[in-house]
């Protein structure tokens, strides 16, 4: 028996790095997993062929997050497979590292699309289908609270998903239904690598604790543990999930 047998979970951007490592944590524990991919058909079909074959439930939509046309049916979708939703994780989201002189208003609209709107309304949606006791859960950064150069906007649009989770946790509460964030830091990822220079990782292991840079795993169990009856009396808050590389 699973901790999380006959619970429905959507996870936004779950194809790829920690998203499709939710993805599977989630399916392990016992949930039904619904989750979005915005381009990337087959690696979004090898992740539900993994849950498969470990025995779990994974289905995956094609949907953009900025799209909030998608938004209803994504939700309907969701709740299917165990006729009703108890998790939300919001992970689908864009980088951009331009300095603050070089950001195009057109640049500016798309990353705010895809990592605040999006999010925002998928959290309204949220807070009127899942049932009691449910869970949310937004993927911020570290970034917001260690910015570094070029990273004005995604740093920005990471900070609103932390005051979204911490006015929601109070409005969500009465029914409740749990609100958090969790903040990776450097992760061992495609948005990692593409967002870096090559010599940042060693940099930064030599600033962390323990010494190394994160797995999309480390970040999938410390989700799993708020999304399960473990994380019930945890509501409003920010788990930096760094290794320490912020103390």
């Amino acid at each position: 028996m699973g901790v999380l047998d006959g619970k429905g979970a959507l996870v936004t951007g779950g194809s790829r790095g920690i998203g499709a490592a939710i993805v599977r944590r989630l399916a392990a524990d016992g949930a039904a997993v619904t989750f979005t991919y915005a381009k990337n058909e087959q690696a979004a079909d090898e992740v539900v062929d993994a849950v498969k074959t470990a025995g779990g439930q994974a289905v995956a939509v094609r949907a953009d997050q900025a799209d909030l046309a998608a938004l209803e049916q994504v939700f309907e979708l969701a709740a299917q497979p165990a006729g009703g939703l108890d998790i939300l994780v919001c992970n689908a989201a864009a980088a951009m590292v331009t300095p603050i002189a070089d950001v195009t208003e057109a640049a500016y609209d798309e990353l705010m699309a895809a990592n605040v709107k999006g999010p925002f309304f998928a959290l309204q949606k949220a807070g009127s289908v899942l049932r009691d006791g449910g869970r949310v859960i937004n993927l911020s950064t570290l970034n917001t609270a260690l910015p570094g150069p070029g990273i004005s906007l995604y740093a920005a649009s990471k900070a609103a998903l932390e005051q979204f989770a911490a006015v929601a946790a109070r409005e969500f509460g009465p029914r409740g239904i749990t609100v958090n964030c969790v903040s990776p830091g450097a992760t061992n990822t495609d948005m990692f690598r593409d967002s870096n220079p090559p010599d940042v990782a060693g940099l930064l292991i030599g600033m962390t604790a323990l010494g190394r840079v994160g797995e999309p795993a480390d970040v999938a169990d410390v989700v799993a543990f708020l999304a399960g009856p473990d994380g019930r009396w945890i509501t409003g808050q920010n788990l930096r999930a760094t290794g320490g590389l912020l103390i």
